[in-house]
């Protein structure tokens, strides 16, 4: 299994460009999981709803299943959020698991950067960012790839992970 990092700073369109590399690997038959890290709370359930109101009166964890899809939402409770290593445990059998954020994260990474957000290249201090995808032309010591083809960079993670098609 291939894990693959796409880091930067917020807004700078790392979900845009997981939506490009999902259908890039897929239409070569690789199956492809993606951990999305979020430095925020957030909520998948309505307020009312079944659910919802299971988590609410105390259930560690509540699985919704349809004809569709199912998810199982686990409520930390004040337990220490799982390490990387153990969410890749709980994920299905897949080729490529690509982990949106985990800036720190002892895995490959591309770096999405905009210079014109103002925001520091994340490269010069991160060991494990191996190239950087970005809309304009930098200064840069790691191979740079256009942000917009989805292709290409896709055939980087391959060939970095040394499985190229």
């Amino acid at each position: 299994m291939i894990v693959f990092g796409i880091a930067g700073w917020s807004g700078c369109g790392k979900t845009t460009l997981i939506e490009k590399l999902i259908p890039e690997f897929t239409a070569r038959g690789i199956s492809v999981s993606v951990i999305k890290h979020a430095h925020h709370g957030f909520d998948l359930d309505r307020p009312g709803k079944d659910s919802f109101r299971h988590r609410e009166a105390g259930a560690s964890q509540v699985l919704m299943l349809s004809n569709d899809r199912w998810v199982l939402m686990h409520e930390l409770r004040g337990a220490p959020e799982p390490t990387l290593e153990e969410q890749l445990r709980l994920l299905s059998p897949c080729d490529v698991v690509l982990i949106e954020g985990y800036k720190a994260a002892a895995v490959p990474k591309i770096e999405v950067h905009r210079p014109a957000h103002g925001k520091p290249p994340l490269w010069t201090d991160n060991p494990h960012v191996v190239a950087v995808a970005t809309n304009a032309g930098i200064d840069c010591p790691l191979p740079t790839l256009a942000l917009d083809d989805g292709a290409a960079i896709a055939e980087f993670i391959l060939a970095h992970s040394r499985l190229a098609t």
